[in-house]
């Protein structure tokens, strides 16, 4: 009789634990599938990143060409970046952080149904809340640029041109702002491709208007304004037919999924500051080089968005995948594979964000030399524009960790500790924009607006560094092992890099000496060599591709 009872109780516990192999087997799977899956997508939406920065490369380069650093082309630039920065808290920022998990959480847990109604009641809330916003900014753009740009003032003359391309931009948040919406809806389900195809129409209007339409206008600057427009326009038609694929064309209706629509606004509020402390700083930025030389913010414009191209292309990119993979982890309640991700995340982070960085900052000269100087574009914005691109190549790092810690944050909802660690970023980057500035206008070597780039890069390098140790302190991301062993290879994969550069880029009045064939070739040789460089020393270190599949057990940490 016992050995029966006992012969029972082995069969019950073999039975038991053949069922928990088989769930966890099942659900190492489906995290490996996810992780695969993310992988996929982050390529996709990389891939189109690329097609979209390199338009923006050619897109800048035209309006360099077209259009000199000076009064004119710094009036487009704030008239463009207020509604620009807008977008980015009620559109993608702000709003997307807090729409997509909330989303995600009724597709996994709701009906049909409930995902319409919620998308519609969405729709109906944040279409009025910007209707209003647009009619209040067309209405009072004098007083917009009095706040973001109080040194126009002074000069009435560029003062009214602002004023009157912003009349003609805002509108602009409206439609991309709509556009993010039906992104964040497309992301949820795993349509990647329109959203990030979208911005490349944006670059695509611009470049038109610069070549073909600016002639006909009295004022040639005004084209690039229509352009803005028009393709906010085009950016939310693309995104229709892709809704109607997944039958989540909204329909704008007020009073529909009170509660889910109450809880984006509450997760919306905090988030507003926290996911936009870069784009507050970058204005911050632009608020006081309007009192500095004319061109000081177009020689900011320049390097900013060539430091935005490898921030685009992978930063931004991962971080879109990441957002709704982590949502749906963390409403499945696996705070195990929501690490692991993390990681996975943070290393590829570390491998790219670090080189992209070192080469930005040592071929700033050679990059802008042949990218931009050509036609209106002097030997003098040359230097200016490549100081202030070294100083946010230091940063590129901080923005890249920044983009990719933050959606572990408002995947679980929490949008009120990144508002702390943004806050203290903020503070940070005024107090060294206001003493980088004075203390550069006294040097001989370097020009204030450097000061205002470098500030911004030290604030994102201090925010990435809050929002990573929140994460580890609150056991949301605990390490894999083998961080050490990665660190030690970037290192000397750096060092060779750094070296194949230093030795190989020559002095700046080399490029400017030679043709634009010769200068773009050269260029290239020099990016894909010194990143051939980097790559062996990591092969040649031990460091593999395969290391980088999704974990499928549980690994110790550092």
């Amino acid at each position: 009789m016992l050995q029966d009872v006992s012969a029972h109780g082995s069969t019950n516990k073999g039975v038991v634990a053949a069922r928990l192999g088989r769930y966890h087997a099942a659900a190492d799977f489906g995290r490996a599938k996810i992780m695969a899956s993310m992988l996929k997508s982050t390529g996709l939406v990389g891939g189109y990143t690329l097609l979209s920065r390199v338009l923006g490369l050619f897109r800048d380069i035209v309006l360099a060409k077209f259009f000199a650093p000076g009064p004119a082309m710094d009036a487009f630039l704030v008239a463009f970046k207020i509604p620009n920065f807008m977008r980015r808290l009620f559109g993608e920022g702000a709003f997307s952080q807090a729409f997509v998990p909330v989303i995600s959480e009724q597709k996994s847990q709701g009906s049909a149904q409930d995902v319409k109604d919620l998308v519609d009641g969405v729709a109906g809330t944040l279409g009025l809340f910007l209707t209003v916003i647009t009619v209040l900014g067309v209405l009072g753009a004098p007083l917009l640029v009095m706040i973001f740009a109080p040194g126009f003032h002074a000069e009435p003359e560029r003062f009214e041109l602002t004023v009157n391309l912003l009349r003609i931009t805002f509108p602009y948040l409206l439609f991309i702002s709509l556009t993010a919406f039906a992104a964040g809806i497309l992301n949820t389900f795993g349509r990647f491709g329109v959203p990030a195809f979208t911005p490349v129409l944006l670059n695509l209007a611009l470049i038109s208007a610069a070549i073909w339409f600016a002639p006909y206008f009295s004022d040639p600057i005004t084209a690039l304004a229509w352009g803005v427009l028009i393709a906010g326009l085009a950016q939310l038609a693309i995104q229709l037919p892709a809704l109607a694929r997944i039958g989540l064309v909204p329909v704008p209706r007020l009073g529909r999924a009170k509660n889910g629509v109450r809880q984006i606004m509450r997760l919306m509020l905090p988030a507003l500051f926290g996911s936009s402390v870069a784009q507050i700083n970058l204005l911050v930025d632009t608020l006081i080089a309007s009192f500095l030389t004319a061109g000081s913010i177009s020689w900011l414009y320049f390097s900013d968005r060539l430091m935005e191209f490898p921030l685009g292309v992978f930063a931004i990119a991962l971080a879109t995948v990441l957002l709704p993979s982590l949502s749906a982890l963390h409403t499945n309640k696996d705070p195990e594979a929501f690490s692991r991700t993390l990681d996975w995340a943070l290393r590829l982070a570390f491998i790219i964000g670090l080189p992209a960085a070192l080469g930005l900052f040592m071929l700033a000269g050679p990059i802008v030399v042949t990218l931009f100087q050509y036609g209106e574009f002097s030997a003098q914005d040359v230097r200016m524009t490549e100081i202030s691109l070294q100083a946010y190549a230091i940063g590129l790092f901080g923005f890249t960790l920044v983009k990719v810690l933050a959606p572990g944050y408002f995947a679980r909802q929490d949008t009120r500790t990144p508002v702390r660690f943004g806050l203290v970023a903020m503070f940070t980057n005024i107090v060294l924009n206001l003493g980088l500035v004075v203390y550069l206008v006294q040097s001989e070597y370097f020009a204030p607006h450097a000061g205002l780039a470098l500030a911004t890069s030290i604030a994102a390098l201090l925010h990435g560094a809050l929002l990573f140790r929140g994460l580890s302190r609150a056991g949301v991301y605990v390490p894999v092992k083998g961080w050490i062993g990665l660190q030690l290879r970037l290192l000397a994969g750096l060092g060779g890099m750094g070296a194949f550069l230093h030795f190989f880029s020559g002095e700046l009045m080399d490029w400017q000496n030679v043709a634009l064939a010769v200068r773009v070739v050269r260029l290239v040789l020099l990016v894909s060599g010194g990143a051939l460089v980097y790559f062996l020393f990591l092969l040649l270190l031990g460091l593999r591709p395969g290391q980088f599949k999704a974990p499928t057990q549980s690994e110790p940490s550092v």
